[in-house]
């Protein structure tokens, strides 16, 4: 099957689509939504994509074989997170990058990110988009508690805590923005494929 590794059926209703990598996934789910596959849910995640409530697993194979991987995912909502930059981590991350603060604030904030999957805590999305090179390793010992709303990164991942819990990603800075949130339509505030910047305040 072109582009998908493997496909594993996962209990009575479910098939998991292997595929390598977070950008893959996020076009695989991306491609499934929009060509109406036969399924309750497309959920992607780090390296797959889970088809949930599928009733028949044989016409989810064949339509997935019309998917090409290096396919753009369709563009997302844009949303824009206010964010005071005063983190724990800001000189760590400026030492890192050989800048300064306010070198972190521009090069973070500059960024145009990509939610690819969500996990962790309800509402916690993987932002993708950070070059490489500016990648950091996660702390090595965790903090036994993240405030929420904090914003953070842990190797090419930017993301922004939901909810107050204990957390190895360095932080940056933090918002007010209400990541998770029941009462909306939308429950998550940055749903995969959503397209983040975050603006210094």
């Amino acid at each position: 099957m072109t582009g998908i590794v493997q496909l594993r059926p996962v209990g009575p209703s479910a098939v998991l689509a292997e595929v390598g990598d977070a950008a893959s996934a996020l076009a695989l789910a991306g491609w499934a939504r929009a060509h109406d596959v036969p399924a309750v849910e497309v959920v992607p995640a780090a390296e797959s994509v889970l088809f949930d409530g599928v009733a028949d697993p044989a016409a989810l194979a064949a339509q997935l074989r019309g998917w090409e991987p290096g396919e753009p995912p369709p563009p997302g909502p844009a949303v824009e997170v206010p964010v005071v930059y005063d983190g724990p981590d800001l000189d760590d991350v400026a030492s890192r990058w050989g800048t300064d603060v306010a070198g972190v604030v521009a090069r973070h904030s500059e960024v145009e990110y990509v939610a690819a999957f969500c996990g962790f805590a309800p509402g916690f999305a993987y932002l993708a988009g950070l070059p490489d090179a500016l990648a950091v390793p996660r702390l090595s010992s965790p903090r036994p508690r993240v405030p929420a709303g904090a914003v953070g990164l842990a190797g090419a991942w930017c993301g922004v805590y939901p909810t107050a819990s204990p957390g190895g990603w360095r932080l940056l800075g933090r918002t007010d923005a209400t990541l998770w949130d029941q009462s909306r339509a939308e429950p998550a505030l940055l749903p995969p494929g959503t397209r983040v910047r975050f603006v210094p305040q």
